[in-house]
């Protein structure tokens, strides 16, 4: 811990000091994995010259880090890379103050407001461009559906709150980005929970890399690391992503259709189910708050039993099915008063891509919005 410190204090130092020369450039299952190309690292990095260069950042020689160092040792071990050619590749890669800045949580105590964050998602803007998607892929939005039992809205609602489908992918170096997490995340509680997870998204974009024959440091995502139309983290593009235009290759940054099998894909595996309602609006008996309060938000999953939710004081509606399992969901409203559902299996799969209730209602909304807009 010390030596992170006070590396981050020769950091501040060498970019002070950097003031005085000249600008220095830089450029969320089974295995779907394929045989690495021959091409070595170094080549595919002297044949990659049009990288954009990665916004506010800071030259630093991770190489001089011990716990750099040990993590190539690690993958050569492991993995069997040469390195060497990691050695060259991660004396590439950039520490990124903004990055550190954004991944860190938002300050508490701001109260949640549903209708605000809903408008960010269910807006002119993603409708249309929904819409349009939808028109221009239907064909691969239903093969969709006829493989993993996903509708196409669903998955339209997806791609359309991650990026606008592929307008806002993100345009930091994914490489740059993990790099940062894994061995700089900022001091919070979880610091070292964290720093695992994205040394593990690290080790997934190198064997992505290899497994596809491209240059690591090609690929850009998020200021987390997240990649492409659906803003799959490494270890997600691995684990559930498909080739779903039949190249040969998984491609999210350029592949609508791999991106619209994946998204089926992921959902597929984490329990959606074809043909199962999503949510039903509910009413609570405030007297009884002691009662259903407890069930909101236990696990991200349908665990309880209509008749659980309806002895503990929330009001069921009329059309559902007694055998339905499910899980109380409560949407925060500001100044409004807090609204209630009761959400399905397959609402909680949605929660699975973001651990998120809210998320999951602004992509069902999206995608009603854009349901309700195609012509019959």
């Amino acid at each position: 811990m010390n030596k992170i410190i006070s590396m981050r204090f020769f950091i501040v130092f060498l970019a002070f000091t950097t003031l005085l020369l000249p600008e220095i450039s830089c450029a969320k299952s089974q295995y779907h994995s394929k045989k690495a190309g021959s091409t070595s690292l170094t080549n595919k990095h002297n044949a990659a010259k049009k990288l954009l260069p990665a916004e506010e950042s800071e030259f630093t020689n991770f190489m001089q880090w011990k716990a750099v160092a040990e993590f190539v040792n690690q993958m050569g071990e492991q993995h069997g890379f040469n390195q060497d050619e990691l050695n060259t590749l991660f004396s590439q890669v950039h520490y990124l103050e903004k990055v550190v800045k954004l991944i860190n949580p938002a300050p508490s105590g701001k109260n949640k407001n549903w209708t605000a964050y809903k408008s960010r998602f269910v807006e002119p803007l993603r409708i249309r461009s929904g819409l349009n998607f939808w028109e221009k892929y239907e064909t691969e939005l239903r093969r969709a559906q006829v493989e993993f039992g996903v509708p196409p809205e669903i998955i339209v609602g997806i791609l359309g709150v991650e990026t606008i489908y592929g307008r806002s992918p993100g345009n930091i170096r994914v490489m740059d980005a993990l790099t940062t997490l894994a061995f700089a995340y900022p001091e919070t509680a979880n610091r070292e929970e964290r720093m695992r997870y994205f040394r593990d998204e690290l080790e997934q974009i190198l064997l992505y890399a290899r497994e596809n024959n491209i240059d690591p440091l090609s690929v850009s995502g998020s200021f987390a690391g997240a990649i492409g139309y659906p803003q799959f983290m490494p270890s997600s593009i691995r684990r559930f992503a498909v080739d779903f235009d039949g190249d040969g290759r998984i491609d999210l940054r350029n592949s609508p259709a791999d991106a619209i099998g994946s998204v089926a894909s992921f959902l597929s595996q984490h329990g959606w189910t074809a043909d199962l309602p999503l949510v039903y609006p509910v009413t609570v008996d405030k007297s009884a708050e002691s009662e259903w309060k407890p069930l909101i938000g236990v696990v991200l999953a349908a665990t309880n039993t209509t008749d659980e939710i309806s002895r503990a004081g929330v009001k069921l509606p009329a059309d559902i099915s007694p055998t339905l399992m499910v899980g109380l969901i409560d949407l925060q409203d500001g100044i409004h008063p807090t609204q209630y559902w009761l959400g399905s299996a397959n609402f909680f799969a949605i929660t699975k891509y973001n651990r998120s209730f809210y998320y999951a209602m602004a992509v069902i909304e999206l995608s009603k919005a854009i349901q309700q807009r195609r012509s019959p």
